[in-house]
């Protein structure tokens, strides 16, 4: 007749748990609150980052003054030689191509240049940042480069 027997996983319904009610309940005389301090008394809550009354650490320490790390740019920096070995003369250096080509992990990142290496190749580039001497190198060797951040 019964041919399914639902029956609650092992654990799930646990037995409430009622405090203060005599010694043989097992928890009895303190409830489970242990001897005396501030915690066994009634209301004896501390507050999140209490020191005992010492001057809390958040309270100790100075908030003053600006930080610009919410406002701080973070580049993902190439060398020349990196982009000599991956692009053929022709090619367009941005974002897109960085990434097509496994070089730039996220889209997000901003793009520098760095003047580390030769160029031989003719390139057009197209980033947020690049330095003088990388941008003297790519123009020497008949490229293009734009920056759009500037």
């Amino acid at each position: 007749m019964s041919d399914f027997v639902l029956t609650a996983p092992e654990g799930a319904n646990k037995k409430k748990r009622i405090v203060g009610r005599g010694s043989s309940s097992g928890l009895g005389t303190t409830a489970g609150r242990g001897n005396k301090g501030q915690q066994s008394r009634s209301g004896g809550k501390v507050y999140v980052g209490f020191e005992g009354g010492q001057m809390p650490l958040y309270r100790r320490i100075a908030h003053r003054g600006f930080s610009n790390y919410p406002f701080k740019e973070e580049y993902s920096v190439f060398n020349l030689t990196e982009i000599e070995a991956k692009y053929e003369s022709g090619e367009t250096v941005d974002k897109e191509s960085l990434i097509k080509k496994g070089i730039l992990k996220k889209a997000r990142s901003l793009v520098k240049i760095l003047g580390d290496g030769n160029v031989t190749k003719k390139l057009t580039i197209n980033v947020d940042k690049i330095s003088a001497s990388a941008k003297e190198k790519i123009e020497k060797a008949g490229g293009t480069v734009t920056v759009s951040n500037e």
